[in-house]
């Protein structure tokens, strides 16, 4: 769905697909935020100040994201996805169990899904990069650098 239409030498076409792809980047991201947020609350054990601190930088780092995410979907003319039914139609991301698993399961399903962010990016970023979307481009390299690196600390974590 677009609002207006933009001018910014990139096809409306090539724009609602990018648009498209940003909005499953999104919802990984805002699922995952979410997710990295509730075992930031619910990790017990012994490594439980390292991991709850470890978490508040990851969910507060994925936060800022979902809005650099969102205000690129917008700049390229389209409306952002914005709820959890919608989220839950485009994302990769598994949602937090009920009861909280142990912390090294937290540490693994949290380094699972920011391996999951980095594919969701990834599948686009051909598309991104043919429409000649630099802006697109650093976004998404961005992102799959910061999954890339946080998938690898959470898994050095589990040993």
């Amino acid at each position: 769905m677009s609002d207006t239409e933009s001018n910014i030498g990139i096809p409306a076409e090539d724009r609602a697909k990018i648009a498209d792809g940003l909005s499953h980047v999104l919802a990984d991201t805002y699922s995952l935020y979410l997710k990295t947020h509730n075992f930031h609350w619910n990790v017990t054990g012994p490594m439980f100040n390292s991991l709850h601190t470890m978490f508040m930088t990851q969910y507060n780092e994925l936060w800022l994201a979902t809005d650099e995410i969102a205000e690129r979907i917008r700049a390229l003319g389209h409306f952002a996805p914005g709820g959890y039914s919608a989220f839950a139609k485009l994302s990769s991301i598994k949602e937090a169990p009920e009861q909280p698993p142990e912390a090294m399961e937290m540490v693994k399903q949290l380094a699972e899904g920011n391996e999951a962010v980095a594919r969701t990016a990834r599948k686009i970023f051909s598309i991104v990069e043919d429409a000649g979307d630099e802006v697109s481009v650093d976004l998404l390299v961005s992102r799959m650098q910061y999954h890339e690196k946080t998938a690898w600390m959470l898994r050095s974590t589990l040993g």
